[in-house]
């Protein structure tokens, strides 16, 4: 009986420990009175040339002052400058209804803002709102930001037939004549310093305002906000990132569709930056750059303002074209934790999950828990950590060339990022570049993750640098290049269980490096592989543990 009562009792404690270890955050949504203004009737004009910025403005700042309600915005395509969203506010924008935003520049004045984790003078954003409590966009219909004016592209991402479209409609062509820029202000301020938005002593008005159309908006940027509700919409078209929550509690997102051309410069889905209590769900990303982004802060000011993104659940999710599809980084130096993606579909998006950083940075990235997540036709990496961040796109352009990493030590300080305390389960990828590839820094490793239960289709396999407590349990490595299919270098305290491959693989592990170390190998069958494992660079067999 005690011993009944004993397995009961740490059962109970194990069941307890799980739930603990998996409690999800909670979310808290907003909610609105049922008072409702349509714009129409105000004497807004659905013509797509009538200019109805004041009507809906009006309408928002009447209605929240009277206690919130729904602005509703019908049928009709409604050309319109920045909207302003205020408290108690549900911005409905109805089945057949585009709210299209002007391309006359000079309705976004310039403001305060932040871009890139850094403080910036930017064009007012189309849509935003701050300090504001109680917000919402919904409804079926389509937001569109008009991006194409305010983005420059490359010849290598368009036809032939769009470049000579793109050069005609106005704008400028670089003296190479490879990149297409909006106007000659823009392409003076991109040879210019780096960050020429950042607001710095000694940069005045004038001096913005002269590159003004430089500095491209966000569609939609929600400041220091909370309770807030994004369902149904479309977003699409936005001349930089389309949606950035920044500082912000309590999101809830839904069922929305963010749309842009896969060539859109800095074309991101959503970032959410320091942000606190957030639900993504059963939404689709098909756009320019990252999709499902975290973020919070870059370098110096990032660790100041020290607010992680923190207590995410992001599920049912589906992308297409971006950099990367499930992102944190590389513009993490406030942290990122407590985060939960499941049951989400990449299909052609370059890296399946990516995670990037780079020295200078800073910030910890931990307790990060995906699982069920299917790929399907990944130009680069299915899973990518990646601690040399060069701010490239993961795919090279034909005739692009790139050179690694110098790989040297550095100290330890507070602009050091870290990696640790992942746990990636439940990944099948049908076609990728690399199957998984881990790069750490001599100085700080990519440190405690749990990568289990895959199959991964890929030219190539596992690449494994410069990391520390890496588990990879239960993966089918399915690689054409089998010279090696598991590739270390200069790490340490590894476990591969039940690591299975394509017969007749050339080389089933390389070691190299005489700091790799305490690496486990146990049931896995070396036999089909026509070489076992070999050692280079000052790495040896002692750093190696076979268990049959």
């Amino acid at each position: 009986m005690k011993r009944i009562s004993f397995i009961l009792l740490s059962l109970c404690v194990s069941v307890f420990a799980i739930a603990q270890k998996t409690k999800l955050p909670v979310v808290t949504t907003p909610k609105f009175k049922k008072d409702t203004v349509n714009i129409k009737k105000l004497g807004a004009i659905p013509d797509g040339n009538s200019l109805n910025t004041k009507i809906i403005n009006n309408a928002i700042e009447a209605l929240s002052k009277k206690g919130g309600g729904v602005v509703l915005v019908p049928s009709g395509l409604w050309l319109t400058g920045p909207v302003v969203l205020k408290n108690n506010i549900n911005l409905h924008i109805s089945t057949g209804a585009t709210l299209l935003f002007t391309d006359d520049k000079s309705q976004f004045p310039l403001v305060a803002a932040n871009w890139e984790g850094l403080p910036q003078m930017r064009n007012q954003s189309p849509i935003s709102a701050t300090g504001a409590v109680n917000i919402a966009i919904t409804g079926k219909g389509i937001i569109d930001g008009n991006g194409d004016v305010w983005r420059a592209v490359k010849i290598d991402k368009l036809t032939a037939s769009q470049w000579k479209k793109k050069v005609e409609s106005g704008g400028v062509v670089s003296d190479d004549k490879k990149t297409w820029y909006p106007s000659e202000a823009f392409l003076k301020a991109s040879k210019g310093p780096a960050n020429p938005g950042q607001i710095l002593p000694g940069r005045d008005a004038a001096y913005y305002e002269s590159i003004k159309d430089f500095l491209r908006p966000n569609l939609l940027l929600l400041t220091d906000c909370k309770n807030i509700l994004l369902e149904g919409i479309t977003f699409q078209n936005s001349p930089a990132w389309c949606l950035h929550p920044l500082m912000c509690e309590n999101l809830t997102v839904k069922n929305i569709f963010v749309k842009n051309p896969w060539y859109a410069q800095n074309g991101d889905g959503i970032d959410l930056e320091s942000c606190k209590n957030v639900l993504i769900e059963n939404s689709v990303f098909d756009v320019g750059d990252d999709a499902l982004c975290m973020k919070s802060g870059r370098d110096a000011e990032g660790r100041k303002r020290a607010m992680p993104t923190e207590n995410v659940i992001i599920r049912g999710c589906t992308v297409y074209a971006a950099h990367g599809g499930f992102v944190i980084g590389s513009e993490m130096s406030g942290g990122a934790r407590n985060i939960w993606v499941s049951n989400c579909t990449f299909i052609g998006t370059d890296i399946g999950l990516r995670f990037k950083t780079t020295r200078g940075r800073g910030g910890i990235v931990e307790n990060i828990y995906i699982s069920d997540i299917y790929m399907k036709d990944i130009p680069a990496e299915a899973i990518l950590f990646d601690m040399y961040y060069m701010a490239k796109d993961p795919v090279v352009l034909v005739g692009e060339k790139r050179e690694l990493p110098k790989v040297e030590f550095k100290g330890v300080d507070e602009t050091t990022p870290q990696f640790r305390n992942f746990h990636i389960t439940n990944v099948y990828c049908s076609g990728a570049s690399k199957g998984i590839f881990v790069r750490g820094l001599p100085e700080m490793h990519v440190k405690d993750i749990v990568l289990e239960n895959m199959v991964l289709q890929a030219d190539k396999g596992i690449d494994v640098q410069e990391a520390t407590g890496i588990s990879f349990k239960n993966i089918k490595v399915i690689s054409t290049d089998t010279k090696p299919v598991v590739d270390i270098v200069q790490s340490d305290k590894l476990l591969f269980d039940n690591i299975t491959y394509k017969d007749g693989a050339e080389l089933l592990f390389r070691v190299s490096g005489d700091r790799s170390s305490n690496i486990t190998i146990k049931n896995t069958d070396a036999s089909k592989a026509k070489e076992k494992i070999t050692y280079e660079l000052g790495a040896t067999d002692k750093s190696v543990t076979i268990n049959r």
